[in-house]
């Protein structure tokens, strides 16, 4: 995936729309106030820490859509690792119009590159074991297409969208199909893949007996929940390479790598969309 793509989606554009009115709303009083309509400025973003930028030019859109005679470069791109006193882009233009851009901006690019440098975290502590960190669906409601895509930006692999491009089959359905199915977890595979041929199929089990169970219908991924490192190594044996393994649950910048050495595939971790830290970036005005 690619940010271009991302934001030739109608619904990011309208996104940043309503990001913009829920801030601007009738308009920067401040601004009016105390900044004359045909002043002109110069600005840039400029970071004062370590971190993995995403979301440069979806602060460029934020400027422009305020004001279509700003003038934007970004400077650096997505995906770049960035230092103290980096400048990552710059606007220049109408004064009124930067500062009214200004927070929504620097809100978007804070939070995506916070994702990012976070996942990028994650992937260096598996990488010399060959495991794709995962994002989830624990995503801020309507910022999902964007805070995948700064998983992205970090090194992680963007697991399903939405409860539409892929089956999981989670402890939910399998207390629902043990009540009005056959109870056995195989046969929920069967199912969903004879309703479904062609979407891959993914189910969850807690236990060893589970997953001897559900290898017989051969999933497409098993994912392994809330095990710890012998558990999941256990699990991994079992399996012996006939599903793809994901790990999930607890999963911390402490305990990754740990999971990472039993075998799995991939482990899939919450708090990459769901608790990361803001990057401390600025918009400095040149005087």
């Amino acid at each position: 995936m690619s940010l271009p793509d991302f934001l030739e989606h109608r619904e990011v554009r309208e996104l940043i729309a309503r990001a913009l009115i829920e801030d601007l709303g009738a308009g920067d009083l401040t601004s009016q106030a105390l900044v004359g309509a045909p002043d002109r400025a110069r600005a840039a973003i400029v970071s004062r820490g370590h971190y993995v930028l995403a979301g440069g030019p979806v602060a460029e859109l934020v400027f422009t859509m305020v004001d279509s005679q700003v003038k934007t470069k970004v400077l650096v791109a997505d995906g770049q690792v960035i230092r103290p006193g980096d400048a990552l882009l710059q606007a220049e233009g109408r004064a009124r119009g930067l500062l009214a851009a200004e927070r929504t901006a620097l809100n978007f690019i804070q939070q995506l590159t916070g994702i990012a440098t976070l996942t990028h975290q994650f992937v260096e502590r598996v990488a010399r074991y060959g495991v794709h960190i995962l994002d989830t669906r624990k995503t801020s409601p309507t910022l999902r297409l964007l805070q995948k895509y700064a998983v992205h930006c970090g090194g992680g692999v963007n697991h399903r969208l939405g409860l539409y491009d892929r089956i999981l089959i989670k402890d939910n359905h399998l207390a629902f199909w043990g009540r009005h199915g056959t109870g056995n977890p195989a046969d929920a595979v069967r199912l969903a893949r004879k309703k479904y041929p062609g979407v891959e199929v993914e189910i969850e089990v807690e236990h060893e007996a589970d997953l001897r169970r559900v290898l017989e219908a051969a999933p497409d991924w098993i994912l392994l929940d809330n095990m710890p490192p012998a558990k999941i190594r256990r699990c991994v044996e079992i399996n012996a390479n006939r599903c793809k393994l994901e790990a999930s649950g607890g999963v911390t910048l402490a305990n990754v790598a740990a999971i990472a050495v039993t075998g799995v595939h991939a482990i899939s971790v919450g708090c990459l969309t769901h608790s990361p830290a803001a990057a401390d970036l600025a918009l400095d005005f040149e005087h």
